[in-house]
């Protein structure tokens, strides 16, 4: 999905907090959910990463979700998410 695709997505600006995991990195890293969408999420914190590095992050009452970093700018990066989730789920807990 191209980011003009993903720019239609409804996203709903929140705070929460979750745990990431760099791809071939073994540390558990703390970052900030700044907005999160069913297809992708806004995060500040947490590692350094770059544009298309591989991650999974744990977001409450979801559980483990594989992504792609789309963008970075400062402390904040985007994630493409690789499977629809259900970001009401995680919104509502």
């Amino acid at each position: 999905m191209t980011e003009v695709e993903t720019r239609s997505v409804t996203r709903d600006d929140l705070l929460l907090l979750a745990s990431l995991w760099v791809e071939n990195d073994a540390a558990r890293y703390n970052v900030k959910v700044r907005n999160l969408s069913s297809m992708g999420m806004m995060g500040e914190g947490g590692p350094r990463v770059v544009r298309g590095t591989r991650l999974t992050i744990d977001l409450r009452e979801v559980g483990a979700v594989r992504g792609t970093v789309a963008w970075v700018q400062d402390e904040r990066f985007g994630v493409a998410f690789d499977d629809i989730i259900d970001a009401d789920s995680a919104q509502s807990a």
